[in-house]
C-alpha cells in the first residue's frame, strides 16, 4: 500500500510519495530520471548503521556512481560548521546544478542536508528520505532547511523545496520507541489545529507493542498529517500568514530546548509541553479546551529534567529572541478552540509564566 499527496509551491510542484518497503524501487526511479553519472547521499549515521545494506544496494543498482556521506546523530550536526563540512562534501566530488542530493534521515539530517542542497551551486536537486514520524509528518514537507546558531534554533537557513519525498515507513522499524513518540508530538499539533479525529487515529502509539502498529492505519495517519500541511504551506509558503498554525506549541518548545541545551530535552518532548503551556494560555484569553485530549498521551514522555532546574524568568527570555518574533511583545499560535487556531501578541510575562506552570507541573 502507498500513497501519494501533491504539494504545490511557487518554486516548484512535487510528490510526497508514502508506503511500505517502496524505497529501493523509488531511488531508481528518481535516478533514472537525471542525466549524468554522479549522485550524492547524505544518511544520518543511525540510519546507515540498521539499513545500509539496503542503501549501498538500491543506489549500485542505479547503476550510477554515488557519493556517500554519514550525518553524526544529534542536534550538534545542525550546525554552520557541519553544513559547511556537506558543502565540501559536494563541491569536492563535482556536484553539478543538475546533479541529485538524497538526503536519508530523521529531521536534522533532513534540514543541514537540505539547506546544504540549497547552498551548493545555488541549488541542486534535493530528494528527502525521511525515516523518523516526525520528519515524514513535518519537517521533510513545506521546504525549510536550515541550522541553528548560538543566539537560538533554526535561525540560519532558507525556504528550498525537495523535487521528491520518499517516505518509507520500513525504515521506522528500527527507530527507538522515544523517537515515535517524538513525532506522535507533530501529529497531536494537526489534531488540534486542524484535524479532530487525527486524536484518535493517533491512539494507535498507544500500543503495548509498537510493532504491531497496523501499516495501512500509520500509512493512512501519516498520510493526513501531511496533506494538512501540503495545504497550509500551498496557501502560505513563506510563512507570511496562516503557516505560522504550524508553530503551536513550538514558542515555548524552542525555549525550553534552548534552556536545556539542546540535550536533555527532545523536540517532541518540547513541543508536547509547549501545547500544553499553549492551551493554558489560550483558555486565559476565554478558550474552554480540554487538555485531555493530550494529557491520554502522557504516558509515553519520560523525560530527563524537572521543573526545578528549568527557571521561568530565564524560559520567558529565550522567547524574546524567537525568530518569528515581529515586536516588541511574543506572538504565540494559540486555539479559539480545537481546530480554531489564531496568531496572538501576549504582553504581559505574569501570564506566560503561568502557562509555563501548569506544563512544567508535567515534569
Amino acid at each position: 500500500m502507498s500513497k501519494s499527496i501533491e504539494v504545490k509551491t511557487s518554486q516548484k510542484n512535487y510528490t510526497v510519495l508514502v508506503g511500505s518497503d517502496i524505497f529501493e524501487d523509488q531511488i531508481k526511479e528518481v535516478a533514472d530520471s537525471f542525466n549524468g553519472d554522479n549522485l550524492f547521499v547524505l544518511v544520518d549515521e543511525n540510519v546507515e548503521k540498521y539499513h545500509s545494506d539496503l542503501i549501498n544496494k538500491s543506489f549500485e543498482e542505479t547503476g550510477k556512481n554515488f557519493f556517500l556521506m554519514t550525518v553524526p546523530e544529534g542536534e550538534k550536526s545542525k550546525s554552520v560548521s557541519f553544513w559547511n563540512t556537506c558543502i565540501e562534501f559536494l563541491l569536492e566530488n563535482g556536484v553539478r546544478r543538475n546533479t541529485p542530493v538524497f538526503v536519508i534521515g530523521g529531521g536534522v539530517t533532513g534540514d543541514v542536508g537540505g539547506f546544504a542542497a540549497a547552498s551548493a551551486l545555488r541549488g541542486v536537486p534535493l530528494i528527502h528520505v525521511p525515516t523518523t514520524v516526525l520528519a515524514m509528518v513535518d519537517s521533510s514537507i513545506g521546504g525549510k532547511t536550515g541550522v541553528n546558531h548560538s543566539t537560538g534554533k533554526n535561525l540560519i537557513g532558507a525556504f528550498y523545496q525537495p523535487y521528491k519525498v520518499i517516505a518509507d515507513i520500513s525504515f521506522l522499524n528500527t527507530l527507538p520507541r522515544d523517537e515515535w513518540t517524538n513525532g506522535l508530538s507533530e501529529i497531536l499539533k494537526y489534531g488540534a489545529i486542524e484535524q479532530v479525529d487525527i486524536f484518535d487515529k493517533a491512539e494507535i502509539f498507544l500500543q503495548h507493542k509498537i510493532e504491531e502498529i497496523s501499516k495501512d492505519k500509520l500509512i493512512d495517519l501519516i498520510t493526513d498529517c501531511i496533506q494538512i500541511k501540503a495545504d497550509i504551506v500551498e496557501k502560505d509558503e513563506f510563512e507570511g500568514n496562516i503557516r505560522a498554525y504550524l508553530n503551536f506549541g513550538h514558542t515555548f518548545a524552542h525555549a525550553l530546548e534552548k534552556e536545556c541545551s539542546y540535550q536533555s530535552i527532545s523536540h517532541g518532548e518540547a513541543v508536547y509541553l509547549g501545547m500544553l503551556a499553549a492551551i493554558e494560555l489560550s483558555n486565559h484569553f476565554g478558550a474552554k479546551l480540554n487538555p485531555d485530549k493530550l494529557l491520554k498521551f502522557r504516558s509515553l514522555y519520560h523525560y530527563r529534567v524537572s521543573k526545578e532546574e528549568l527557571s521561568l524568568e530565564d524560559l520567558t527570555d529565550h522567547m524574546k529572541f524567537d525568530k518569528k518574533r515581529t515586536s516588541q511583545y511574543i506572538r504565540f499560535v494559540l486555539l479559539d478552540e480545537w481546530q480554531s487556531p489564531i496568531l496572538k501578541e501576549v504582553r504581559s510575562d505574569d501570564v506566560i509564566h503561568q502557562a509555563w506552570k501548569v506544563a512544567l507541573d508535567e515534569l
